[in-house]
């Protein structure tokens, strides 16, 4: 009687953070003889970091290979199937096969799973625009486009950038542009930079930004790209003006991007991502999981599904994915919506709602605002910070923290962060014994600062 057992086959779809952190972690739990492991990637790279494409652009890094934390070769020389430069076209739901095309041979071909793992990440938004695909015109989301966008910035004599879009990936792109000496003019649809901010400290950014030259155009939309007469870039035009630009980045936000998952009927939530459940398996299929960019996850403070594409998310998910498919079991509770970035000497920070999403969820609260020191205040190197702290109305229940300042003052949301998942109140937060010393914080850290504040807002409410 044979003891042999059927080897199952994985297999993944896409090769970044998400999809390889699954394989990897499935392999760790599996060997080849019984899981093997096909994994498609339509572009060159595997397992690098999106985030730092700003910093590499910006010359902070010197080399593209400091991103990458895991090349094709690497991922398979640990018995992983991976095909770069292959992209999957078509789910067969009922059929168990995927359909691939080889994006340089053009050769296309059906593959069976057992197991599949959607990890197809975001897509820039890029509107529909004349001008839009010109020479010059750039999104800033994978290595590839990294590459392309120093190519055209070491070949373009002018100095000229406008950066369209002022969130996370717009003012991190401002800054990568002002280090390669461009005057930089950032166009924003809304009416202050940073819309995962509340106005009134987006305010903030925006005042600090015009402080560093950059030229900032808010409440504008971009109507067209002008060009040249070899069919270049030269300028963005709104209703109103024109913006001169040698270059232009699009730092517009990302969506889902659930083409595939949608086409074969797999769920999907209100903001476009994949629906799973605490697994990370896609909801109604047993053999299905998805993480990454393009799911949906828990809000731990609303209590509803949100959008939320960040590398650190994309690698737990990935764990969870692989620990499930290896035959452990593992989930991912949620988030609560931290994120940290940085323009020049400018740290941003933000944790749990906004006043708007707070309003959408139907909570009553109370707001506070604060400005301290990053240090005692006579320490050398002391920087102002300003620290926004939201509270649920008679409960205390911490809903949100944002803080803008200077050195010192984005990782302090860390602590709000935890605050948040625990579910504390803000009474309970001014009791947290906070590290203290004259050259790391004043007396009073300047969250707990606000905590306190918050707590007599909360009594008076």
């Amino acid at each position: 009687m044979s003891t042999e057992t059927a080897r199952e086959r994985l297999v993944v779809i896409g090769g970044d953070a998400a999809g390889m952190s699954a394989a990897s972690q499935a392999r760790r739990l599996k060997g080849p003889d019984e899981l093997e492991i096909v994994a498609f990637e339509r572009g060159h790279f595997t397992s690098y970091s999106a985030c730092g494409i700003p910093y590499w652009v910006g010359g902070q890094v010197a080399e593209r290979d400091e991103l990458i934390a895991r090349t094709p070769e690497e991922h398979r020389a640990r018995d992983i199937d991976l095909r770069t430069r292959t992209e999957v076209t078509e789910i067969d739901v009922a059929g168990r096969r995927v359909r691939a095309r080889e994006l340089d041979g053009g050769a296309e071909y059906w593959t069976s799973y057992d197991k599949l793992v959607i990890a197809t990440g975001a897509r820039p938004v890029r509107p529909d625009l004349p001008g839009i695909d010109a020479p010059g015109v750039h999104g800033v989301q994978t290595l590839d486009d990294g590459q392309a966008l120093l190519d055209t910035l070491r070949a373009t004599e002018g100095r000229h950038a406008v950066v369209v879009g002022a969130g996370y990936i717009g003012v991190e792109m401002a800054e990568a542009l002002i280090h390669r000496g461009y005057e930089v003019t950032v166009v924003n649809r809304g009416a202050e930079p940073m819309s995962t901010l509340d106005a009134d400290m987006g305010r903030l950014v925006h005042e600090a930004m015009t402080g560093m030259g950059i030229t900032m155009v808010d409440d504008a939309e971009v109507t067209k790209i002008l060009t040249g007469d070899e069919g270049r870039a030269r300028a963005v035009a709104t209703d109103d003006a024109e913006y001169p630009a040698d270059v232009v980045v699009l730092g517009i936000g990302v969506r889902p991007e659930t083409t595939l998952a949608r086409e074969a009927g797999l769920p999907i939530g209100a903001h476009g991502g994949l629906l799973t459940d605490r697994s990370m398996r896609v909801r109604g299929h047993e053999d299905i999981w998805s993480g990454g960019d393009c799911v949906e996850v828990l809000d731990l403070v609303s209590g509803s599904e949100r959008h939320i594409a960040l590398g650190t998310h994309a690698n737990k998910h990935g764990q969870v994915i692989g620990a499930n498919v290896g035959g452990d079991y593992a989930t991912f509770p949620g988030v609560v919506g931290t994120a940290v970035s940085k323009v020049c000497d400018l740290e941003i920070a933000r944790t749990g709602l906004r006043e708007k999403d707070a309003r959408r969820a139907g909570l009553q609260f109370v707001t506070v605002t604060i400005e301290s020191t990053s240090r005692a205040g006579y320490y050398p190197g002391a920087a102002l910070m300003t620290v926004k702290m939201m509270a649920e109305r008679r409960t205390g229940r911490l809903l949100g923290v944002q803080i803008v300042g200077r050195e010192g003052a984005a990782k302090r949301v860390d602590v709000a962060a935890v605050a948040l998942t625990a579910g504390m109140t803000v009474d309970q937060m001014t009791a947290l014994d906070l590290g203290y010393a004259p050259p790391f914080s004043p007396v009073w850290d300047p969250v707990l600062v606000a905590a306190r504040k918050a707590v007599a807002a909360v009594r008076a409410g």
